[in-house]
């Protein structure tokens, strides 16, 4: 029974593989309808079951969705819940930190051309920046995590790419584990010192500055 249940789940995921490939090779859109379930278990050769536990799985990503009366449709992705599930799955897997520090420098850093850009023509960016960075109290280390994380967050989403904020969201779950790290508050203090010459720099229109604090800042926040 036990072997049934592995084999229909790996199945499922086939099934859920052909669906999206569905879906691509056939240039589907939001709201475009799909086969039903009995169709595409005609298609793929497989069961009703095997169908049903692929759309649901491809429902909790947002890849298809299920209305009365409409049946299974394209839905759009919820990013958001991707990068909370791809977190977890790199903080569970205890994922080499560093290949990940690696990438979360390159999206920040991509996104500093980007974002002073935008700041140039928008004052206000600048001015939620600094209002976040007053926020963040050395003293309280819970605070100050939240704060940061609004940060950093925000400062992607200024660049106007909204991939680069999703990748940057994937990559939260993973960096929670490092929050002991920044525990001692001469070091969340000297993070606030870091947060607003970057914030200062990019006012000023001096990226190279901006970009060498904010490696620096990344780097220091997590142990070799």
């Amino acid at each position: 029974m036990i072997e049934d249940i592995v084999q229909r789940k790996t199945l499922s995921e086939v099934v859920a593989s052909k669906i999206k490939s569905y879906i691509i090779d056939n240039s589907l859109r939001f709201g475009d309808r799909l086969p039903t379930e009995q169709e595409m278990a005609d298609r793929f050769g497989v069961s009703r079951i095997s169908v049903r536990e692929a759309t649901k799985a491809l429902s909790f990503l947002g890849i298809i969705r299920s209305a009365p009366r409409r049946g299974l449709t394209v839905g759009e992705v919820d990013i958001k819940r991707v990068s909370e599930y791809l977190g977890f799955h790199f903080a569970l897997n205890n994922y080499p930190k560093e290949r990940l520090r690696q990438a979360r420098i390159v999206i920040e850093t991509g996104a500093l051309p980007y974002a002073m850009k935008a700041m140039a023509k928008d004052c206000t960016i600048y001015d939620k920046l600094i209002e976040i960075v007053s926020r963040m109290n050395p003293e309280d280390q819970k605070i100050y995590v939240r704060e940061d994380v609004d940060f950093h967050r925000t400062l992607v989403e200024a660049s106007g790419i909204e991939p680069l904020v999703a990748f940057n969201d994937l990559l939260q779950v993973f960096f929670k584990r490092f929050e002991s790290n920044i525990s001692a508050p001469v070091n969340r203090q000297s993070g606030v010192a870091s947060h607003t010459r970057i914030v200062n720099a990019l006012r000023d229109g001096q990226l190279e500055i901006a970009e060498q604090e904010l490696r620096k800042h990344l780097s220091y926040n997590i142990p070799d």
